[in-house]
């Protein structure tokens, strides 16, 4: 019996080559992916967090090098608490314009409280009248529109971290005819008195660092020395990396120990190894003693001849 044999399957194998090169643009979009899942995440974090880290956040971005000592910057970098450096006393000096403004009892006291951005910081003036608007004439008590006005100077400078120093001035008059109590006495008490009202308002303990008093030292209007507004009581809001200077009593102590030191090392015997250090010099025989010996030996000669 016979077979009959089909055609024979042929089979073609093609090798597929590659498509060439894409360029790589599925990259592109995969980065723009995850960088748009980041924004997210971030604006997601930012929406639960404290008032205080977003100002520290805004705070980099309106100063990324650092140099006006915000929050969130070079220069602090925490992100706890929101600091007052040089670039934004303006700010803050405006703000307390607009409280003070915002109360219509203080509208009358506008113009005897100056603010101005210093050396040291921004410096609050509340100047007096010659009837005496925050303290009255003599005393070192203030007036219940002074101690009003301090406290609501006080509900804002309490919420920032930086130092506050407070002094007292006083007018050239002679303070009443007690030896005991003069402008000294005066200008520092009611520096104090302002002192107890912002810490009433909520001043952290190491917030307040120094209360002066200056009596008719540091006059406002040096032409005019018994001018009222020569009277007058001063908050100074320090820069936040302000250094705290010393106090006299603490550089004299310092002084005398300075001294006291030196003294000490000149009344010290050289050490040892001092000692080996320093060459020694050559001892220098006396000319006058072998004189005086030969003049000795003469006459022994003699009495030897005799």
């Amino acid at each position: 019996m016979s077979t009959q044999q089909g055609p024979p399957i042929i089979i073609i194998k093609k090798k597929g080559g590659h498509g060439g090169h894409h360029g790589g643009a599925w990259k592109v979009a995969y980065a723009d992916f995850v960088t748009a899942m980041m924004a997210l995440f971030i604006v997601l974090w930012l929406l639960n967090s404290s008032v205080q880290v977003r100002k520290a956040v805004s705070s980099y971005f309106q100063d990324p090098s650092g140099s006006g000592n915000l929050s969130g910057s070079a220069s602090a970098g925490t992100g706890e608490s929101v600091s007052v450096g040089l670039s934004d006393m303006e700010k803050l000096k405006d703000k307390l314009e607009q409280a003070v403004k915002k109360k219509p009892e203080f509208e009358k006291l506008k113009d005897y409280v100056q603010l101005s951005v210093t050396g040291e910081g921004l410096r609050v003036e509340l100047l007096e009248s010659e009837k005496g608007i925050f303290f009255s004439s003599g005393s070192p008590s203030p007036s219940d529109e002074g101690e009003a006005l301090i406290g609501k100077l006080a509900d804002q400078l309490v919420q920032l971290p930086n130092q506050l120093l407070i002094e007292g001035h006083t007018d050239a008059k002679p303070f009443g005819k007690r030896k005991e109590y003069t402008n000294w006495e005066l200008s520092v008490d009611r520096a104090n008195a302002a002192r107890r009202i912002i810490e009433a308002h909520g001043a952290r303990a190491n917030q307040i660092v120094q209360v002066r008093g200056f009596a008719d030292q540091s006059l406002r209007k040096p032409d005019d020395p018994e001018d009222a507004s020569n009277r007058r009581v001063s908050v100074i809001v320090r820069y936040q990396n302000a250094v705290t200077p010393e106090a006299p009593e603490e550089a004299a102590e310092a002084a005398k120990g300075n001294e006291a030191a030196a003294k000490a090392e000149k009344g010290r015997p050289p050490s040892k190894e001092n000692a080996k250090e320093a060459p020694k010099e050559p001892a220098k025989i006396p000319s006058k003693p072998a004189e005086k010996a030969t003049e000795k030996s003469a006459p022994t000669e003699k009495a030897a001849k005799r």
